[in-house]
């Protein structure tokens, strides 16, 4: 794997981390490596390749004497694979079953004798035949031939892009009804600093205004932290206090 796709996914990692403390949302939930619409799931990664890729590290290439080609062979059918294993139909009896080759096969425009070989031998379809087997399944030929970290990076940039409009949707929500208040003196308290500093930054222009609102709730939120830990600290001294006593 080259440096430049693992250098992007770090990126987008670090871009989404961000968002979710701005967000205060749990990153085990959102980064969600296993389960159905998981990080694995949503990008035919391995679910341990998963977490070693998002603790940045680089994911070894071919072994050595392995083909290159007869890798990324291998890896259209293993990904080909995963999607017979992961996306199942659902039975009328409620159960659900993996798709069988002939019902891929004749969503895909071939038959099932071929896409058996295609499995028993490890070689991977022409274009054609690949992008009619991953539309089958809901996907892009993308899906199929993509490295590793070029897969994750894909459904980790699709995240970011989910979780900036949130953020700026919440902004605009917290503008729009703070906007329509009362005078400063008649706002909730429960508001905190940020309700004030977003009422008094109602008249400014919001392409202005929400970048600072972000920052006050970055710094609000750590100061909301930082007194949790020094109140943790000062009772767990008084339990010794009282142990001692």
């Amino acid at each position: 794997m080259s440096d430049g796709p693992a250098r992007d996914l770090v990126g987008t990692v670090r871009r989404i981390d961000s968002l979710l403390d701005r967000m205060g949302l749990n990153r085990g939930d959102v980064l969600r490596v296993e389960g159905e619409g998981g990080l694995s799931y949503a990008s035919g990664v391995a679910a341990q390749e998963v977490r070693e890729l998002l603790r940045g590290e680089r994911l070894g290439g071919p072994g050595p004497g392995v083909d290159v080609v007869e890798a990324r062979h291998r890896r259209v059918v293993e990904r080909i694979l995963f999607l017979r294993a992961t996306r199942l139909r659902a039975a009328a009896d409620g159960s659900r079953r993996a798709y069988s080759l002939a019902e891929i096969a004749a969503g895909a425009g071939t038959s099932a004798q071929w896409l058996d070989k295609m499995i028993k031998t490890g070689r991977a379809p022409n274009l054609d035949h690949a992008a009619g087997i991953a539309g089958f399944f809901g996907e892009k030929i993308e899906f199929l031939v993509a490295e590793p970290a070029e897969a994750l990076d894909r459904v980790l940039q699709q995240i970011h892009k989910d979780l900036l409009e949130r953020t700026v949707e919440r902004q605009d929500q917290d503008l729009r009804r703070l906007r329509t208040a009362g005078p400063a003196g008649e706002l909730d308290p429960s508001l905190g600093v940020v309700g004030y500093a977003t009422r008094a930054l109602a008249d400014v222009p919001d392409d202005t205004a929400q970048p600072l609102i972000a920052l006050i709730e970055s710094v609000a939120r750590r100061s909301r932290e930082e007194r949790a830990r020094e109140a943790r600290a000062a009772l767990e001294t008084a339990v010794v206090h009282n142990d001692v006593d």
